[in-house]
């Protein structure tokens, strides 16, 4: 949050608990959850203030030692150690609405949220100005858009669309882009998720308007998890996108899912914006067999 008056309340309310990672002691809610994961008993990492509004969050080749991350207002790039109080960051971009960060091989990129892209060289990314960025327009549909994912292997990027005017009736709309060796994108496809098959898992509250704001794969089991913070729900969709279960979210724990991840060893990332008067998050849950 900016100025002085926010930066009392996340102190006063924050405490000393910034950066810290502490188990969550809330109450256990009657959540069913994903095969290997609890998700009422996460590790919690209190974010800097610079990251109250934490998007997106990514780790390269999995490698869980460095996270790296970036919130919707300022054109910088995060990373940090979880657990520990330092926080640095390199600047891309002035300012903007950016939703989601990914690291495909060499490059980093970040999603803004008019599907415009933003892609450098990851060894760049310790230069506090970050030179060479390339700025790649038009290559997807207007809409609105908050959730990319890097597939390494075939140096593809996956991006979901949150609402965009293409999309039918009860449809999400995604797209495939091949990232090149220069840095740039060429459109290598798409696919679409089924929102009839998410709400008939779904009653009440929750049964509300699908709006992704972050996907990831588990490369363990070959699913893709897709986070909606709109109406707080966790889906996980086979690898062909048809949807398996659908799973609702305390939202005394998540307050405001935008960001997904998992590292090497299967463990489940899920970052949270706060607010006037509680620090962005991520929750880890740890995988067990």
């Amino acid at each position: 949050m900016k100025g002085k008056i926010a930066a009392l309340i996340m102190i006063a309310f924050a405490g000393t608990t910034v950066l810290l990672g502490i188990s969550c002691t809330a109450k256990p809610e009657a959540i069913v959850n994903p095969k290997g994961y609890n998700l009422n008993k996460p590790v919690k990492y209190n974010m800097h203030i610079n990251l109250t509004e934490i998007s997106g969050i990514a780790f390269r080749h999995g490698k869980s030692d460095s996270l790296y991350a970036e919130e919707d207002e300022n054109g910088n790039v995060y990373y940090l150690k979880l657990g520990d109080k330092k926080v640095n960051e390199s600047r891309f971009a002035k300012s903007g609405d950016y939703e989601d960060i990914a690291i495909c091989n060499n490059y980093m990129i970040v999603l803004r949220s008019d599907g415009t892209l933003f892609t450098f060289p990851f060894n760049q990314i310790r230069n506090k100005e970050i030179p060479g960025v390339k700025k790649v327009k038009d290559v997807i549909p207007t809409g609105e858009y908050e959730g990319m994912y890097a597939d390494e292997k075939t140096n593809s990027l996956y991006i979901l669309c949150k609402n965009c005017d293409d999309d039918k009736s009860k449809v999400s709309s995604g797209y495939i882009l091949k990232l090149q060796s220069d840095g740039t994108v060429k459109p290598a496809g798409g696919f679409s998720i089924n929102v009839k098959e998410i709400e008939q898992q779904l009653t009440g509250k929750k049964k509300g308007a699908f709006r992704p704001s972050a996907l990831a794969k588990n490369l363990n089991t070959n699913e893709w998890y897709v986070l909606s913070s709109v109406n707080k729900v966790l889906v996980i969709t086979d690898a062909s996108w048809k949807v398996k279960n659908v799973y609702p979210l305390n939202p005394k724990q998540f307050n405001q899912p935008e960001g997904i991840a998992f590292d090497d060893h299967s463990n489940l990332y899920i970052s949270n914006e706060g607010d006037l008067v509680s620090a962005g998050n991520v929750l880890k849950f740890n995988y067990t067999k």
